[in-house]
This record gives C-alpha cells, sequence and structure tokens, in this order.
C-alpha cells in the first residue's frame, strides 16, 4: 500500500500527469504513451538537435560579419637621456567582412552528409516510436492477464472453501475418511498461497503500466485486433523490406558517411573567399576626430595544399573505412530484420495454435470438473477426484489467459519487425509527431539570397 501510494503521488506531481488520458481502453493507454513517455520524447529532442546540423552544414555557404575595435597604448622610456620619453596611443575600429567562394564541394558534401543523418534520425525515432508502443501493448495485456489470474484465483479459493466445507459436513456423519478432509485442507490452503502469489505479479505489473502509459490503470477493457498483420510470412517481408526503420536508419547512415569521404577528399582542392574590410584608425586620447583616417581593405584568397604531412590522406583513408563499416551495418542490419520478422512470425503461429489447444483443453476440463463433481455428490467419486478435476480446471483456464497474452503480444512484436506499430498505422486519437514540420521550421534559418549560387557554385566540385 505504500508503494502504491508513492507511485500515486509521484503521478499526480508530474506535469505530464495532468495531459495523460485516462486509459480504459488499448487504444487510449497507446494514445497516452505516444503523448507522454519520455522515452518517446527524449528521442523527439534528439532528433530536433539534428535538425540543426543542416543549418549549421548551410553556413559554410554564407557571408559572415564582425565588428571589431582595438586599442593600444606605448610608453618609451629611451636610455639617451637627451632623446627623451614619449607616449603614444592609437584606437581601430572597423567592420569586416567574408564570403567562402569555393570549398572544392566540402560545402555541399557535408550539407548532404547532415541530410543524411537526419533520415536516420527519423528512423531511429520511427524504431523507438515501435519500442515505446510495444511496451505499453505488454503493459496493458500484463495486467489485464494478471487480473483475469487473479479472479480465477479467487473463483478456486471460494470452490475449494466449499468443498472443503463439504466434505467436513460429510466427515461429522461418517460419509468420508479424515483424509479426504486433510486433502480438502491443503488444497484449500495451497490456493490462498496461489492466491497472494498472483495478487502480488498484479501489482507488478499495474506499476509496470503506470511508468510506460503515465498514469496507473484503471478497469481495462479488452483488447481489439491489431491492424496490418500479414496473412503471409512473404508478405511480412515484403512489408519490411519497405518499412522497417532499423534498416532504413542503417541505410541513410551509409549515406551520410559516403558523403563525409567525398568531404575527406575535398581537403586535395583548392579553397577560395573573399574578405573586405572597413574601418577608422586614430589616437584614442586626446579624442580628435580631424585625425581619424578611413581604412578600406578588399581581397580574395586562394588556398591550394601542397603538403599536409599525411593528413589528408590520413582523412579520407578513415572516412572511407567508416564507409565500409556502414555499408556492412546496412547488411548487418537487413540479416537482424529477416531474424526478429522469422522469429515473431513463428512465434505469433505458436501462439495462435496454443491459444486453439488451450480453449479445446479449457473446455474439456469444464465438462470433466462438471462431471465429476456430479458424480462425487451421487457417491461414484472419492474427494480426491473433485479436487484434481477442479486443479485441472483452474490450470487450463490460467493457461488460456497466458496463451491469449501470448497470442497477442507475439502480433504487436510481428508488427514492430516490420515497421506497422506506429501511431499512424493503430489509428491512435493523437496528433501524429511530424518530424519533417519540425525541420522546415528551422532548414531556412538564416538564409541570405547568395545561398543559391554559392551551392551551385560550390556543387561542381562535389562528388556523391
Amino acid at each position: 500500500m505504500r508503494t502504491a501510494f508513492l507511485i500515486s503521488t509521484l503521478l499526480a506531481a508530474s506535469p505530464l500527469a495532468a495531459t495523460a488520458l485516462h486509459a480504459e481502453t488499448l487504444t487510449e493507454a497507446l494514445a497516452g504513451a505516444y503523448q507522454s513517455n519520455p522515452a518517446l520524447q527524449q528521442q523527439r529532442a534528439v532528433l530536433r538537435q539534428l535538425d540543426e546540423t543542416y543549418v549549421q552544414a548551410r553556413t559554410g555557404l554564407r557571408p559572415t560579419l564582425s565588428l571589431g575595435a582595438s586599442g593600444s597604448y606605448t610608453h618609451y622610456q629611451s636610455p639617451n637621456i637627451s632623446q627623451g620619453n614619449f607616449d603614444t596611443n592609437s584606437g581601430q575600429l572597423g567592420l569586416n567582412a567574408s564570403q567562402t567562394l569555393f570549398t572544392s564541394g566540402r560545402t555541399t558534401a557535408n550539407i548532404r552528409a547532415a541530410q543524411a543523418t537526419i533520415e536516420a534520425g527519423r528512423e531511429t525515432l520511427r524504431s523507438a516510436e515501435a519500442q515505446v508502443l510495444t511496451s505499453a501493448i505488454t503493459a496493458y495485456i500484463d495486467v489485464r492477464r494478471d487480473a483475469a489470474i487473479l479472479s480465477i484465483r479467487r473463483d478456486n479459493i471460494e470452490v475449494l472453501k466449499a468443498q472443503l466445507d463439504e466434505t467436513s459436513a460429510k466427515y461429522q456423519v461418517g460419509q468420508v475418511t479424515p483424509t479426504d478432509v486433510s486433502q480438502a485442507r491443503a488444497q484449500y490452503a495451497q490456493a490462498k498461497a496461489l492466491f497472494a502469489t498472483a495478487d502480488g505479479q498484479l501489482r507488478a505489473s499495474r506499476a509496470s503500466y503506470a511508468a510506460v502509459i503515465g498514469q496507473n490503470p484503471a478497469d481495462l477493457a479488452a483488447e481489439p485486433d491489431l491492424p496490418g498483420i500479414p496473412a503471409t510470412i512473404d508478405a511480412a517481408f515484403d512489408v519490411a523490406a519497405r518499412a522497417n526503420p532499423d534498416v532504413a536508419s542503417a541505410e541513410a547512415t551509409e549515406r551520410a558517411s559516403q558523403a563525409k569521404v567525398a568531404m575527406a577528399k575535398t581537403g586535395y582542392g583548392p579553397q577560395v573567399s573573399a574578405n573586405a574590410s572597413v574601418g577608422t584608425v586614430g589616437p584614442v586620447t586626446p579624442l580628435r576626430t580631424s585625425q581619424y583616417g578611413e581604412e578600406v581593405t578588399a581581397g580574395l584568397t586562394i588556398t591550394q595544399p601542397l603538403y599536409s604531412g599525411g593528413l589528408i590522406s590520413s582523412d579520407v583513408r578513415q572516412a572511407l573505412e567508416q564507409n565500409n563499416i556502414d555499408r556492412f551495418g546496412v547488411e548487418k542490419a537487413r540479416r537482424e530484420m529477416v531474424r526478429q520478422v522469422s522469429s515473431a512470425w513463428s512465434a505469433m503461429v505458436s501462439a495462435r495454435a496454443d491459444l486453439s489447444a488451450s480453449m479445446e483443453s479449457r473446455d474439456a476440463a469444464k465438462l470433466a470438473y462438471d462431471g465429476t463433481h456430479e458424480e462425487y455428490r451421487a457417491g461414484l467419486r472419492t474427494t480426491l477426484d473433485v479436487l484434481l478435476a477442479e486443479q485441472t480446471l483452474r490450470d487450463a483456464e490460467i493457461a488460456l489467459t497466458n496463451a491469449r497474452h501470448d497470442a497477442y503480444q507475439a502480433s504487436a512484436q510481428l508488427l514492430a519487425a516490420i515497421g506497422l506499430l506506429d501511431a499512424r498505422n493503430l489509428a491512435l486519437p493523437v496528433e501524429t509527431y511530424d518530424p519533417k514540420r519540425s525541420f522546415d521550421r528551422v532548414r531556412n534559418a538564416s538564409a541570405t539570397p547568395l545561398d543559391r549560387a554559392a551551392e551551385a557554385v560550390d556543387g561542381l566540385m562535389s562528388r556523391p
């Protein structure tokens, strides 16, 4: 009770608790997790941070403007007394401008690398969304499963208590032996212990639900069928080849490192920049404007590396090896996708088969229990027979509950593996987070009319 109170207090004090949805259905629970889960919010912030790398890359196309000021004071003391001493001072105030004209394609390659890195970040966000929604679905069905098992355990206690009372009454009239009473009492005690275990498991599942969804679970409705489950494993692979976020992220990462290879190679080429400055120079004190002169400079700087001590070659080799690593990463991600889809499909098929068998087993156990109980009342069955039939029925009901849980969880994991476990496919009643909208807000920050021309010129030497 103390733990439950602390959880409730923490959630009430959290600003997220005020916006979390009241989760009565799975759709509402998933919407709450989508809007408030901190892991997902964190990944969105990471992506917005990546968006700024594109803005920073484009600054290489733009001019820079700065204002500079300096002052100096000199006191000269001559070793020759006849020459005397003197003091001088001067000040300078200037406006400096520079514009990079050509980087052998380095700037445009850097822009391509930033774009690819952002694309990889978007796929990583999709993967994080799938993980959060998978966790939310698991938390939801865990609570429903454990609540159902607790109800079964509670019913079992009531039935076994009635059985113990009936057996004790029969013992009083000599119809059964003390052994029958002991068997009923032992079964009843075990049922109470199992109930306590089930109650503890439900409390743990409720705590996990609160951590993922953002609030304590209410009365949860039955979960609906998940949309988008492929009909065949081949269809699952086709969807995964197009939509799996981990593969897409690996491919974008490889494109980014390919652009960085081009960046490294630009170290061999020339760099061209223009600069200009305008300012005034004169004595700081006494302040006599008539003694200030104007200074205007303009220049063009061309730099062509001739020898770098092996630094440029090393940078190129390093970039090439990083690209090799990322290309292998793409193949690794594809193989992992195949493994995940195959595993998830097999788990789903197995879980569905187990669910069908568990339903048949539960129905058979129910018929067997009803028949055994009637035969016991007629004196054709012993107390042990009834207790065994009761235990078999409860085990079958719990197995069916677990099978339903596992089948649903396997379906959710398959959707995550193929890349369809997201807010849009699940039709969640929320405004979906659009990373492109966030990117568009900053992509043209500080843009100038010279951007297009500078990019066209610099792109003449840019290699994809």
